[in-house]
Formats: structure tokens, C-alpha cells, sequence
């Protein structure tokens, strides 16, 4: 069982970031900084619960090591990407349903939501962290997923920059490279990469943290990720109808004709 101590300070820890990433986007008057600081969450909860173990294991370094460049990618990335952009439109729209107040409203509507879901789903990195265990083949397995899922969400993250760098790309849709064989290879990487997360977890002992990676696959299919994001690229591109045509949602596929 986790250690409850180490997992309270955790808690606070990733609380205490989700109120200074709050306090940043109210004086910038822009919820989408939230966006910056997902993964730090993490970084930041496993350090923290690492710390306040008595004892750890190998598992535990192997555990830092991959959420710190899971992290740090994902961090720098979105906050280039979105560095002088205006507030992205699903929290426009999460603003504007939620006047009057929402500034203040957002501290739990976004941030602490945020702080609780990335709890909630590294629960695997907790329990693995607390583990004195030796490494065994299903960490193996682990690493190999995290690190199909991490490559996929990289080239794909990559492969998405250049093309909107480019000024003649500008208006077209994106179905080229990892593109061409799923409409989200970002969020397949992400998906696949946290089944790798709980594999390490299940080497532990800890098979009962499946349900971490199952919400975030529900939350990257059916909520924050492709639902969503599906929907305003329909409205805003009619381009975007032909690809959702031929081109698999999530997982990857040979294009249809």
C-alpha cells in the first residue's frame, strides 16, 4: 500500500503549483497556461513523494528518470507552441459559460481539476516509486511501451511544428509523416506511453492501478483530446471532413482510398 504520508505531501505539492499556475494566468488573463504545467504536475508529485520515502529501489530512479523527460518535453513544447498566442478556445469557451467570477471560479474549475486528475493518474508512478522491489521482465515491457509512446508523441509533436512553420502549408491539413496513419499520433504516444507507466507499476505489485491508465485514455478519447478537438477542426476546416474520411482517429492504420 502507498505510503500515506509521502502521498499527502505529494498532494500538497501539486496543489501549492496548481495555485501559483493560477495566480500566472490571472495576471495574464489566460487559463490556457494551465496547459504549460500538466506534466509538471507530475514531475513535481513523484519527486515529492520520492523524497518523502523512507527507503526506494531501483524502480524509483527508473521512475524519475522517464517522467522527468516525459515532463520537460511535454512542458517546453506547449509553452513555445502557445508563447504570445491568444487563450485557446476550449478554455475561451469554458470562460464564457462560467461569467461572472470565473477568474476566481477557475482556481478549482481548471487548476485544482488539474492537480486532482494528475493525481489521480499518477497514481502508477506512486506506487511503483514506493516500491523496494527488483527490476523485472514487465519493466521491461514498461519501458518499451514508454518508449514507443514517448517517440510517437515527439515526431508527431515535431512533425506538426514544421508543417505549421511553413507558409505554404498554411490553411492545409496536416496528413503527412505519423499524420498520414492516425489524426492524433500525440495522443496515441500519450496513451501508450502511461500503459507503460502502469506496466513498471504492475512489475510492483501494483496492478491495481489500471484504472489510471484507462482514464487517461478515456480523458485523451472522449474528453480533452480527440472529441474535442475533432470537433472544432470539423467546423473550422471543411478540408479536415476528408481527412477524418481516410485517416484512422487514434490508433494507427494504412490510409482508406
Amino acid at each position: 500500500m502507498l505510503e500515506l504520508n509521502a502521498l499527502l505531501a505529494a498532494a500538497l505539492a501539486m496543489t501549492c503549483l496548481a495555485l501559483v499556475a493560477w495566480a500566472l494566468s490571472f495576471a495574464r488573463h489566460n487559463t490556457g497556461i494551465v496547459d504549460s504545467f500538466w506534466g509538471m504536475f507530475f514531475l513535481l508529485g513523484a519527486s515529492t513523494y520520492a523524497v518523502a520515502l523512507p527507503a526506494a529501489g531501483p524502480r524509483a530512479a527508473l521512475l524519475l528518470l522517464l517522467v522527468a523527460l516525459w515532463s520537460l518535453r511535454l512542458t517546453a513544447h506547449i509553452t513555445v507552441r502557445n508563447w504570445g498566442e491568444p487563450e485557446d478556445r476550449r478554455y475561451q469557451a469554458i470562460r464564457a459559460r462560467n461569467q461572472p467570477g470565473y477568474a476566481w471560479k477557475s482556481i478549482y474549475l481548471v487548476f485544482g481539476l488539474q492537480a486532482v486528475l494528475a493525481l489521480v493518474v499518477g497514481m502508477p508512478l506512486f506506487a511503483g516509486l514506493s516500491s523496494p522491489a527488483a527490476l523485472n521482465l514487465l519493466d521491461g515491457i514498461g519501458v518499451l511501451l514508454w518508449c514507443l509512446g514517448f517517440g510517437f508523441e515527439a515526431l508527431g509533436d515535431w512533425q506538426l511544428s514544421r508543417f505549421l512553420a511553413d507558409p505554404a502549408m498554411r490553411g492545409k491539413v496536416m496528413d503527412r509523416g505519423l499524420w498520414r496513419y492516425t489524426r492524433h499520433p500525440n495522443y496515441f504516444g500519450e496513451a501508450l506511453l502511461w500503459w507503460g507507466f502502469f506496466c513498471i507499476a504492475a512489475a510492483a505489485g501494483a496492478w491495481w492501478t489500471v484504472f489510471a491508465p484507462l482514464c487517461m485514455s478515456f480523458l485523451l478519447l472522449k474528453v480533452s483530446g480527440v472529441a474535442l478537438l475533432e470537433k472544432d477542426m470539423a467546423e473550422r476546416r471543411p478540408a479536415y471532413r476528408e481527412y477524418v474520411a481516410r485517416t484512422n482517429a487514434f490508433f494507427p492504420g494504412m490510409p482508406r482510398a
